[in-house]
């Protein structure tokens, strides 16, 4: 199959499950059928799917990675020892993990399309992804706390891992206790990467967007926490960016003009 019939047989598959989709129709324009699918995955609940549909899915989605083009670390220039400035779309960084912003119920972003970074990691590393993180939900038996963060395989991403992390959300003033665990995270994520021998990891701007941190005091403290955990930790860190505003205030953190 080329990769127009890969997404018909997945977009099929997934109308097939469920019972209130069956009116819906495929359509031809490619971007309007990719809307589709990621959709349907992206309301699709947490479950197995079947060994034909994750096949053609790998196929898929690795055929959708290399047009987006991945990214290597070791393509990349430190700004300092140990410590990297990236911006650009974070699924497409081939390093040891990456770091995803996910909310409590950690698996994933139900609102088709969102253009959050727990709605993209979860569309282009594939259902299984969902399905892990749900696994891993049923054996903890709560909602994983804010602060804290869990490790699943990356699946159809360029990454090994992906590390899971649970942001606080600011709604109104900005307070120690969101100081407190949002470094928590950080603190969290490299743990886990160091347990499990992850040699880089990629972090992306933690509780500043829906979550409402303000940009520049996460940026502070996300710098200056991986500054001070790094001299026990051995490993690389890229601080991921996506937003130009973002970038501006990570560059001057690390001495920029």
């Amino acid at each position: 199959m080329d990769t127009n019939e890969q997404l018909s047989f997945l977009i099929q598959y997934l109308l097939n499950e469920d019972e209130r989709f069956s009116d819906i129709e495929i359509p031809e324009d490619e971007n309007a059928k990719f809307r589709l699918y990621r959709s349907l995955v992206n309301v699709r609940p947490a479950m197995p799917a079947s060994v034909d549909f994750m096949r053609v899915e790998d196929e898929y989605l690795s055929e959708i990675m290399a047009k987006k083009g991945v990214v290597n670390i070791a393509d990349l220039t430190p700004v300092e020892d140990k410590i990297y400035l990236w911006k650009g779309d974070i699924t497409t960084l081939k390093c040891g993990a990456i770091v995803n912003a996910a909310n409590s119920g950690l698996t994933g972003c139900y609102q088709p399309c969102h253009n959050c970074i727990d709605n993209c990691i979860h569309t282009f590393a594939g259902v299984r992804l969902r399905y892990k993180c749900a696994e891993i939900m049923r054996a903890q038996g709560y909602a994983e706390p804010t602060g804290q963060a869990k490790i699943t395989p990356a699946y159809n991403l360029p990454c090994d891992f992906v590390i899971h992390t649970v942001g606080p959300i600011v709604n109104g003033r900005l307070n120690g206790t969101h100081c407190r665990l949002l470094k928590s995270c950080y603190k969290s994520c490299l743990e886990i990467a160091t347990q499990n021998k992850i040699s880089s990891i990629a972090f992306c701007c933690i509780s500043t967007g829906v979550f409402g941190f303000p940009h520049n005091e996460a940026a502070e403290i996300a710098v200056g926490t991986v500054r001070e955990l790094l001299k026990n930790h051995d490993l690389k860190v890229i601080f991921n960016v996506f937003s130009e505003e973002d970038y501006e205030i990570y560059r001057r953190l690390f001495g920029g003009n």
